[in-house]
């Protein structure tokens, strides 16, 4: 889920500079807004526009390894789940369900609230130089038959995330059916890749207040001080795609696990504040533990369900990721076709698997780049977009958590069997 740290123990943990890196977004806005005009700023732009492009081509040359890693590793930890009973089978239904959910919710609610709430004029600035083409995106016919990559390695060079993304999920599966050993090598491998490619990763985000700066001052320098109402614009709409979670979490209690809003409110409360206060769904477990408690869940499917939603859901990311892709493809003027939505639908829900574990930073990068680019979507905005991430990372963890907690409830309620 969030945020800040990362969750897992199979990955390196690594501390992302978040503060900073807001900083230097906001440094580099005042920077852009008081020079614009001057002859100072030509003379700089020069200098500081590299430095920018060079960070956002580091941020972007990580995608596809981390990716492949981590759908690899995402998937055969569900598949070993599913294994485990029908507790663990209830839930992954569950799972699916949600996060189709999340999804589907997205591509209905988005449009409509950008055309109640237009994107500002000023926005077309977050596009920068805009020095990487967006790939085109295939009719029907020939959307189903890309969906298969003749050539896996000529495919990742052509960032075409929608075959690579099927390829590695497919590839997962096959390696889950491998004997132990085998298994145990070609995961240990994956594992190796994704550390190696979040320590990189790691590295350029330290780096981020210096490109982010750099970046906002492009921006600010287009888009005058309306580059500010934009962030802010932004932030608003892609958190009400998380406040849909939120409210079917609340649904979910209601209907699936048969308890009362105002019980399941009161019961989830103090999950809900450790989730706002830390942003991790990993430091907010104990709270939902007690909180499941409270509901009169069975301790054993408590204990078993909430570790495991940890570990391998966010239900809030098909909708959020789904909605930063919209956001920026209605930056772009771009018409989303049924081809690309459903790219674009596809990537999210695998993606959300494979990035459970990461610091918010990360994921948003990981998660949201293959999902852009299956949508020929121009990926530059993002190298901005991640330096407020934190605030609607506020939005993602308090509905994560609240629907892990109305999940546990709605398997302990249509479960009788001891997982």
């Amino acid at each position: 889920m969030a945020e800040n740290t990362a969750q897992s123990t199979d990955l390196v943990t690594i501390r992302i500079p978040v503060w900073w890196t807001f900083g230097g977004l906001i440094a580099g806005l005042l920077a852009g807004v008081l020079l614009s005009g001057s002859a100072f700023l030509d003379a700089i732009l020069p200098v500081v526009q590299p430095v920018g492009a060079l960070w956002l081509r580091a941020l972007q040359m990580t995608i596809i390894p981390l990716v492949a890693s981590l759908l690899v590793l995402g998937i055969t930890q569900m598949i070993a789940a599913a294994r485990a009973g029908p507790v663990a089978a209830w839930f992954l239904a569950l799972v699916f369900g949600i996060l189709l959910l999340s999804a589907l919710g997205t591509v209905l609610a988005m449009p409509l609230l950008l055309a109640a709430f237009p994107v500002p004029d000023s926005a077309s600035a977050l596009l920068l130089s805009g020095d990487v083409e967006p790939q085109q995106v295939p009719e029907i016919a020939d959307f189903i038959a890309s969906l298969i990559a003749p050539n896996v390695i000529a495919a990742a060079a052509e960032t075409a995330t929608l075959p690579l993304t099927v390829f590695f999920a497919v590839l997962a599966v096959a390696i889950a059916r491998l004997p132990d050993d085998q298994r145990a090598t070609l995961i240990g491998l994956f594992r190796a890749l994704a550390n190696a490619m979040l320590t990189i990763i790691g590295w350029v985000l330290w780096l981020a207040p210096v490109g982010v700066f750099a970046l906002a001052l492009g921006v600010a320098a287009q888009a005058g001080s309306g580059a500010f109402a934009t962030l802010a614009h932004y932030i608003l709409v892609v958190s009400a795609m998380g406040l849909i979670v939120l409210v079917l979490a609340y649904l979910l209690a209601l209907f699936g696990g048969r308890v009362g809003l105002g019980r399941f409110t009161r019961a989830v409360l103090s999950s809900q504040a450790v989730a706002i206060s830390t942003q991790s769904s990993l430091a907010s477990l104990p709270a939902m533990l007690d909180s499941s408690r409270r509901l009169g869940i069975r301790e054993s499917v408590a204990d078993f369900v909430l570790p495991l939603a940890v570990a391998i859901f966010r239900a809030t990311s098909p909708a959020m990721n789904l909605g930063v892709a919209i956001y920026v493809a209605h930056v772009a003027g771009y018409e989303l076709t049924l081809p690309a939505i459903a790219a674009g639908v596809a990537v999210a829900l695998v993606i959300s698997v494979g990035s459970v574990s990461l610091p918010g930073s990360i994921s948003f990068v990981v998660s949201i780049g293959p999902i852009a680019l299956a949508m020929g979507i121009p990926v530059e905005p993002l190298a901005l977009l991640v330096a407020v991430e934190m605030l609607p990372d506020i939005m993602r963890t308090l509905a994560n958590v609240t629907m892990n907690v109305a999940v546990t409830a709605t398997v302990d309620r249509h479960n009788s069997v001891e997982p």
